[in-house]
């Protein structure tokens, strides 16, 4: 299908501002923030789509602060599922293409190999019931939906509800105290938005609908991927591996949050390049590879 139209809701997120920039080269975008449209509010929302009349709606929005959707349930439920079915109806009835982003975090983490898209879900937080249940909304409620799990985002935005992404997180930390302690119990693949981005078009493109995985190829653990973001800063400290514990009061995050992406190959999807390959273009266009970046062998030789 044709884009036409597009309208990107989370705009001034890290996804949303990688995939409006690609649109733009193609077609017109509206893509407001959160101060701009706030996806909870039905009557700006309706307001926007009868004034803009999108052809495609990419619902980047979400209350994705895991920790503290702990705490803040009904918010959670709020943001990342209610409104999507609000948001869904009205998509069906302007028969507008709803784009849906979606999280590892609604299945259980307890699989030894990578989730497909038909692998039952289970999430254990309230983050992950409250995305899952926006999956159902969307799909529910706008038929031809197209929902899209992806996991680890990482971009050059940021995200300001985390104070920033993983990458320049553990950059900071590393500075600020000489050495990292990073979870190695986890594994996931780190995703550059990106390379998302342009996954999400090509699906819309092709005229995908129901769920897709979509995430950069490969996976490591938390810790594997701080030695290797370390390695290419050229920041020499030591990077300590330890086993998660769920505090009280916050999620509980799966230990295998690996995709498989059955879906989008028989779509005939191209599969997004590995993850150390985008992990080293992201920090090129971030300026954060060192000039003689010590190789990840020999970092991992001194610790």
């Amino acid at each position: 299908m044709t884009l036409g139209r597009v309208l990107v809701t989370g705009g001034g997120g890290q996804l949303a501002s990688d995939l409006g920039a690609l649109l733009r080269e193609h077609t017109e975008v509206l893509a407001p923030s959160r101060q701009e449209l706030d996806i909870t509010d039905d009557r700006a929302v309706a307001s926007t789509l009868e004034r803009f009349q999108p052809l495609v709606v990419f619902n980047c929005a979400a209350f994705h602060n895991v920790d503290l959707c702990e705490r803040e349930e009904e918010r959670a439920l709020r943001v990342n599922c209610v409104a999507v079915k609000r948001l869904a109806e009205r998509c069906a009835r302007a028969d507008t293409l709803l784009v849906h982003l979606s999280t590892n975090y609604v299945f259980d983490g307890r699989q030894r190999s990578p989730y497909t898209e038909n692998d039952p879900q289970a999430p254990r937080s309230v983050y992950g019931i409250s995305k899952l249940a926006g999956e159902h909304m969307a799909l529910a409620f706008a038929p031809m939906a197209l929902v899209v799990r992806t996991a680890g985002l990482y971009g050059r935005h940021g995200s300001s509800s985390k104070g920033g992404n993983f990458i320049t997180r553990m950059l900071v930390r590393a500075e600020e105290q000489g050495e990292l302690h990073v979870v190695d119990d986890q594994r996931l693949t780190p995703t550059y938005t990106a390379d998302l981005a342009t996954a999400l078009i090509e699906a819309v493109e092709v005229g995908c609908t129901g769920v897709l995985h979509l995430t950069n190829a490969g996976e490591c653990s938390w810790f594997e991927f701080a030695q290797a973001i370390l390695a290419r800063a050229g920041v020499e400290v030591p990077v300590k591996p330890v086993a998660t514990e769920v505090a009280p009061g916050r999620a509980d995050r799966p230990m295998n949050g690996v995709l498989a992406r059955q879906a989008a190959d028989t779509a005939g999807l191209k599969p997004l390049r590995d993850w150390r390959k985008a992990l080293d273009a992201y920090m090129r266009d971030a300026g954060l590879v060192a000039l003689e970046a010590p190789s990840e062998t020999r970092m991992e030789e001194r610790l």
